[in-house]
């Protein structure tokens, strides 16, 4: 595992822990080694865990379409900033960048991002673990919802096992890494394949 794709809110939410945890997060996978790779803002959540990276000595990457420079508000200091076409582009690159998924709390945005590396990993498009970092408990609703659908027929069972969460950016970096070392021993870990290419 050598880069993360973070989803993450554009806005710091309500309660100052969300920042904080984004912080941690940004922190540790600089201290880590890994790459940072996220949607290119600088305000928010997103801003907040590429300052972070980027303060501890880490590679940031930023990927963003070009019809969202000035609603968004570039981050202008990042390691590498890839400009895209459009919302389709921008996903499918940054999967195609990272070897690991987080979402850090966030509206519809980030729910859309996450559901679509998941339910491309339901389909086997992809074998890359994906982690929910549940800041004071913010995933419980949306993991009731997926054990919902479960126990409605909708989900297979093992779909589950699809997502990894906790409230603590450094354990939750620690379980994506225990689930890559544990799909290596029963094959290489899967590739991605975007689905929109231009």
């Amino acid at each position: 595992m050598k880069s993360i794709c973070v989803f993450a809110g554009s806005s710091l939410g309500t309660l100052p822990a969300y920042r904080l945890e984004a912080s941690r997060l940004g922190e540790e996978i600089a201290r880590k080694g890994f790459r940072l790779v996220y949607g290119g803002s600088k305000i928010g959540l997103m801003g907040a865990v590429a300052d972070a990276a980027l303060a501890h000595g880490g590679e940031v990457i930023g990927v963003m379409p070009k019809g969202l420079f000035e609603s968004e508000i570039c981050h202008t200091g990042l390691t590498e900033f890839v400009e895209v076409a459009d919302m389709h582009e921008r996903k499918a690159k940054m999967g195609e960048l990272s070897d690991a998924f987080i979402a850090l709390p966030g509206g519809l945005g980030t729910f859309e991002e996450l559901f679509e590396v998941a339910s491309w990993a339901q389909i086997g498009i992809h074998k890359k673990p994906i982690g929910l970092l549940s800041v004071d408990g913010y995933y419980q609703p949306l993991l009731r919802l997926v054990q919902h659908s479960i126990d409605g027929g909708f989900v297979p069972e093992s779909s589950r096992d699809l997502l990894s969460a906790d409230e603590s950016a450094v354990r939750l970096i620690e379980k994506l890494q225990s689930r890559v070392q544990h799909d290596a021993q029963g094959g290489p870990n899967g590739t991605f394949e975007p689905i929109y290419k231009n």
